[in-house]
């Protein structure tokens, strides 16, 4: 619902959200750029939610993913074909199998942040210091507010966006988080 007395070409703060999430997915594609080998998005969801819960097991990946125990199976399966993962027993409970990203994962993952940074900073890098800071500001509060909603550390599509970056180059525009 349009806000009483906003000016612009987005009167409804959830549109211009929307339109601005575009742009980044057009930005985020970009981190795919130059990185071998080319992961799809679901694989990438993958690789994030390992990275955040190393050791996962399958069917918690599974959970995360919003996927069935064949799908993930296959999933990972592609995934260890590509050295990107592997798959181990459980130490302790030998019917659960742990999940572990390789070397060649993290850097994957390292490559798709520092190149995602560097497209965000030259965009930042032409706003204004106070709208960066306004920006900042903003998006610290929407993380508050999505926070409450998902309390749980957020949707599962949401993990890639609370990942650290990788490198950050000292300007101001560069304190904007890494959304992986």
């Amino acid at each position: 619902m349009p806000r009483p007395g906003r000016s612009g070409a987005y009167e409804d703060p959830a549109a211009a959200l929307a339109a601005a999430a575009e742009l980044l997915a057009v930005l985020h594609a970009r981190g795919q750029d130059g990185v071998t080998p080319a992961v799809s998005p679901s694989q990438l969801r993958a690789l994030l939610a390992v990275e955040a819960a190393e050791g996962v097991n399958l069917r918690t990946l599974g959970e995360v993913l919003g996927s069935r125990p064949p799908s993930v199976t296959r999933l990972c399966d592609r995934l260890e074909a590509m050295g990107l993962l592997t798959r181990s027993p459980h130490p302790t409970r030998r019917r659960e199998v742990e999940v572990h990203l390789t070397p060649q994962g993290r850097t994957l993952l390292d490559e798709r942040r520092a190149i995602r940074v560097r497209e965000l900073s030259a965009v930042l890098g032409r706003m204004a210091p106070d709208a960066v800071e306004a920006l900042m500001t903003g998006l610290a509060a929407f993380r508050e507010a999505a926070a409450g909603l998902y309390p749980a550390g957020g949707p599962p599509a949401a993990a890639e966006a609370s990942a650290p970056p990788a490198s950050v180059p000292s300007t101001a525009a560069a304190q904007v988080p890494d959304s992986a």
